[in-house]
């Protein structure tokens, strides 16, 4: 049964060092019940780890892990459950459907490993094959479904034992990049109208900002960000974070009897922190070609490529080597010099590197 502790997950201090080499420390995070937490991270960031330690397929070296109020992992008490005991539900890259076995077989398969009756298996089977929406395909085998019912069924599979909390590994890494994103939407949607709580790993930035409630950066074994999608765009934490979501240009800049200016050059930024330099943020999204703005500065056109939403341009500063991206309704050709706008208000200042 689907625990009523407020939150479905809660992390203190997790750490998991193997030797000397430390991969995650000091994670902290609580998620509430009914929401989705997406970890987003580079390669090698630590995320896939920390989807391990709370399975169960990993043990921390120190920390606690709580699942819908039930510790489950304390390795200063002695505290180690497996992941069979967790009550986890768990959506796998690959989906991991056995191909010989119907859709409805490969949704009972957790309930006949908790070996319930006949009759109990097939009513949950029946009620969760028709919250995604795939009643009437209970028999068809898996190769006679489409991807996105593949997905489906791996979901039906995860919350047929009313698990406090699924996993997702991933699910979409697989698929090129057009069916990705198509897929990303119909995600989306499923979660949020079967109300799961849930943790959902990924390293691809659309995902998450479609499907989460809240995204924790992993950078570096530690987490550099904790926020909803809307306060992660508009408030980076830092100069990283920013970089890493690829929100838009970090400019070197200096300041020079009182006003800011991009190093290197005369342009001037506005006013900024109180400091002899700075790194700031020049967001995409803020910027808009013309002179309509309260700020403007000029940049070289290098390259153009057609989108389905227009046309996008990498440019670099006029006077340096400094790019810029523009999603414009306009072409545009390589070694054309365009104005661009932008409002001061929307920079973002951060401690200069290093």
């Amino acid at each position: 049964m689907i625990s009523a502790h407020p939150l479905a997950l809660s992390l203190r201090g997790l750490r998991m060092a193997y030797g000397d080499q430390v991969v995650l420390d000091g994670i902290d995070l609580d998620l509430p019940k009914g929401q989705v937490l997406a970890l987003l991270g580079a390669s090698g960031s630590g995320k896939t780890t920390l989807l391990r330690l709370v399975a169960g397929l990993l043990m921390p070296t120190a920390g606690t892990v709580e699942i819908a109020g039930q510790t489950v992992a304390a390795p200063e008490r002695g505290v180690v459950l497996p992941p069979e005991k967790r009550g986890l539900g768990m959506v796998f890259q690959d989906y991991a459907l056995w191909p010989h076995l119907s859709v409805a077989r490969n949704v009972a398969f957790p309930l006949e490993m908790q070996r319930l009756p006949a009759a109990e298996r097939a009513a949950r089977v029946t009620q969760a094959l028709a919250r995604v929406g795939l009643g009437d395909l209970a028999d068809r085998r898996p190769s006679e479904l489409s991807g996105g019912q593949q997905q489906r069924v791996a979901i039906a599979r995860a919350i047929v034992g009313a698990p406090p909390l699924v996993l997702f590994d991933e699910p979409l890494s697989n698929l090129d990049r057009e069916l990705r994103e198509g897929m990303v939407e119909d995600l989306a949607a499923l979660v949020a109208n079967l109300e799961l709580s849930a943790v959902y790993v990924t390293h691809d930035h659309a995902e998450a900002l479609a499907l989460a409630d809240r995204i924790a950066v992993i950078h570096r074994g530690g987490i550099a960000q904790l926020a909803s999608p809307a306060e992660l765009i508009d408030r980076p934490a830092s100069a990283a974070v920013a970089e890493f979501l690829r929100l838009g240009t970090l400019l070197p800049a200096r300041c020079s009897d009182g006003e800011w200016v991009i190093k290197g050059t005369d342009i001037a930024l506005g006013p900024g922190p109180d400091a002899a330099a700075a790194q700031v943020l020049l967001p995409e999204r803020s910027l808009a070609p013309g002179t309509h703005g309260p700020a403007q500065l000029r940049a070289e056109v290098r390259s153009m490529q057609v989108r389905n939403t227009g046309f996008a341009l990498s440019l670099t500063i006029a006077g340096t080597d400094l790019p810029v991206r523009l999603l414009s309704a306009h072409p545009a050709r390589p070694g054309e010099m365009l104005a661009l706008s932008y409002s001061p208000d929307a920079l973002r200042w951060f401690p200069q590197a290093g």
